[in-house]
């Protein structure tokens, strides 16, 4: 059990910093009637987002990979799934998000920004503060688009990819019981992947409206759904997996 334990502590670390990036700024801007934040400020709290939200769309994805081989290859489990492998994996993950991170958050640092620079969100998210710059910003959504096939697309395709092994060998099990054992091990790590997935892929996965009024209402839903992912989910994660 070592290497789900210690993978889970890596994501329990990583959602408590997920909360932390944007919790403060939210607190501030509800409990007191200042409403600014400085430029240095919103580009910190978007690069801590932008490197824990990356950081657990791969984690998720090894800790899929990992109960792939409890369940799928349980005997050759204590040998895939050494110290030399399982410590490589999450450094990895963490390296990967925070590199995305620098690579976003640089870019967005060097846009010229004009105009009044009200941020129509509840913090620093990137969507909301392209919104506010006066110059191309091709690159950016090219960026973007590359990081959400890397950290959206290729992690839900290899988890996937992992569930349908897992599955078809539960499936394979002859006793009620066993079959019962072998899907609690990953129930929870299942439902944290449906709850998290499913929310950031409707948040920059879904049409953008080009009706004002159903451009306002989108603005709010995407508020409310960002808000969910980076908040909520990481303060469920801990429940979902002590009751699993």
């Amino acid at each position: 059990h070592s290497p789900m334990y210690f993978l889970l502590g890596n994501l329990s670390f990583l959602d408590i910093c997920y909360t932390t990036s944007s919790v403060p700024l939210i607190l501030d801007s509800f409990l007191t009637p200042r409403k600014t934040v400085s430029l240095s400020a919103c580009f910190g709290q978007m690069f801590l987002s932008f490197a824990m939200g990356a950081t657990e769309c791969v984690l998720l994805s090894m800790m899929a990979f990992d109960r792939y081989v409890a369940i799928c290859n349980p005997l050759r489990y204590p040998m895939v799934m050494s110290k030399s492998a399982y410590v490589p994996m999450a450094a990895g993950s963490w390296a990967a998000g925070i590199t995305n991170s620098v690579v976003q958050t640089s870019q967005a640092v060097r846009l010229p920004f004009c105009g009044d620079n009200v941020i129509n969100h509840f913090t620093c998210e990137i969507l909301a503060v392209l919104k506010l710059a006066c110059a191309d910003i091709s690159i950016n959504v090219i960026s973007m688009v590359v990081a959400n096939i890397l950290f959206l697309a290729i992690p839900v395709l290899f988890i996937f990819v992992s569930y349908v092994f897992i599955i078809a060998t539960i499936l394979r099990i002859p006793s009620a019981e066993g079959r019962k054992k072998a899907f609690s091990t990953c129930s929870a790590h299942l439902t944290v992947v449906v709850v998290f997935y499913g929310t950031i892929l409707f948040m920059y996965g879904k049409p953008k409206s080009k009706d004002p009024l159903g451009a306002d209402k989108q603005d709010l839903s995407d508020k409310l759904i960002s808000l969910f992912y980076g908040v909520v989910t990481p303060m469920l994660n801990p429940l979902i997996y002590t009751f699993r």
